[in-house]
C-alpha cells in the first residue's frame, strides 16, 4: 500500500462507527475514524435525563461488557461506556472534523475534510440520522421558540409549552417539562399515543391525558406558530392557544444529500432506502459500505445500536475476503 493510505476510513463516531473501528483493529486493518462533533455525538445531544430501551448488554460494542446501575442504562452512562472503549481500545479518531467530499481515484478514493483530506481503500459511512430533523414546513417555525432537540426540563418551569409528537421523545418532553411547572399541551397526528413509547412511561403520559394535567388534540397538526401563540389545526378547525415555546419533536432523516454526493443510489418512494447489499453492507460503489441507523432511510425505527453492530463485522470480513465471496 501506498504511504499514508489506510484501508478503512470510518464516517461517523457513534456507537455503531466505534464498533467497525473495534472490527478493524481486531483483524489488523489500518482505519481511522472521522466525526464532525464530539465522541457518540448523537447520544450526547440526548436529552439530558434520558433512558434506553434497551438493556445494558445490548447496547455494548467488539464483546466490552456494559454495567450500569439499572437495568436500562441513561444517557450519562452511555456516554461513559463509550468513551471508555474508545479510551481503553486507543481507537484512531478524528473528533471536530467534518468529511465534504468522497473523490473515487485509481482503485481507492480520496476523502476530503473541513481540516485536511485522506487516502482510503475503502469507506463506512456510519453517519446516523439525528442531525437534521423532520420539518413541519409551517409559518413561524424558524422563530428561537421552536426547538427539535429537547434537552432538559428546568427551562421550560412555569411556560407554556407545545410539544409536537406521540412517541418517545415527545412523551419524555412533556412528562419532564410538566413536572416542572410547564403548561404543557401536546399535538398529536394521529388518534393516540404511539405504540413504541416505552412500556414502563405509557400508562404515565395516558393518565395524564386523561385527567387533564396534561392537554392533547388528537387527530391534529401545528398550523402555523407565532411569537405568543400557535395556531392548532383540529378536527373542529383551527384553535389558537397562547404559547412561550415549542418541542417539534418530529423525527429525524439521514443526510440524503451527502449519500447521494457521494453516488449512492436511493430508493424513489418517500423511504428512500439507500442500497447496499444485505450480506456485506457494501453500496452500489464498491468499496464503501453503510452500517447503523443510515441504513434504514427514513425508516428509523429498523436499525438500533444492538441489532446493527453486527453490520461492522460483515464489513470488515468482506474486506478481507473479497475476492471469495459469490452471491
Amino acid at each position: 500500500m501506498k504511504e499514508g493510505r489506510i484501508d478503512l476510513l470510518i464516517i461517523g463516531g457513534g456507537p455503531i462507527g466505534l464498533a467497525c473501528a473495534l472490527e478493524a483493529q481486531k483483524a489488523g486493518l489500518s482505519y481511522l475514524v472521522v466525526e464532525k462533533g464530539c465522541l457518540v455525538n448523537s447520544l450526547y445531544r440526548y436529552p439530558l435525563n434520558m433512558t434506553f430501551f434497551s438493556t445494558s448488554e445490548r447496547l455494548e460494542i467488539g464483546g466490552i461488557p456494559f454495567v450500569s446501575n439499572n437495568a436500562k442504562p441513561t444517557r450519562a452512562e452511555s456516554l461513559e461506556y463509550y468513551r471508555r472503549v474508545a479510551d481503553s481500545a486507543k481507537i484512531r479518531m478524528k473528533l471536530f472534523e467534518e468529511v465534504t467530499a468522497i473523490i473515487p481515484a485509481d482503485g481507492y478514493y480520496t476523502v476530503q475534510t473541513s481540516k485536511t483530506h485522506y487516502e482510503a481503500e475503502n469507506i463506512v459511512i456510519a453517519t446516523g440520522f439525528y442531525d437534521i430533523p423532520n420539518l413541519m414546513n409551517v409559518p413561524g417555525e424558524d422563530l428561537p421558540k421552536v426547538t427539535h432537540y429537547y434537552r432538559d426540563p428546568h427551562y421550560y418551569a412555569g411556560q407554556k409549552v407545545v410539544v409536537v409528537g406521540a412517541n418517545n421523545s415527545a412523551v419524555d418532553a412533556a412528562l419532564e417539562t410538566y413536572r416542572k411547572g410547564a403548561e404543557v399541551t401536546m399535538v398529536i397526528r394521529e388518534g393516540n399515543i404511539g405504540k413504541r413509547v416505552k412500556y414502563w412511561v405509557k400508562p404515565d403520559i395516558e393518565n395524564r391525558v386523561e385527567e387533564g394535567s396534561i392537554k392533547a388534540f388528537f387527530y391534529s397538526t401545528i398550523h402555523a406558530i407565532h411569537d405568543h401563540s400557535v395556531d392548532i389545526k383540529t378536527p373542529d378547525g383551527i384553535v389558537s392557544i397562547d404559547n412561550d415555546f415549542v418541542i417539534a419533536a418530529t423525527g429525524y432523516q439521514p443526510n440524503f444529500s451527502f449519500l447521494e454526493k457521494v453516488g449512492i443510489a436511493l430508493s424513489k418512494d418517500w423511504k428512500r432506502y439507500p442500497a447496499y447489499n444485505e450480506k456485506t453492507m457494501e453500496t452500489n460503489l464498491q468499496g464503501i459500505y453503510l452500517a447503523g441507523v443510515v441504513c434504514g432511510g427514513m425508516d428509523t425505527h429498523v436499525w438500533f445500536i444492538e441489532n446493527s453492530r453486527e453490520h461492522a463485522k460483515k464489513i470488515v470480513h468482506h474486506i478481507q475476503n473479497k475476492n471469495s465471496y459469490t452471491f
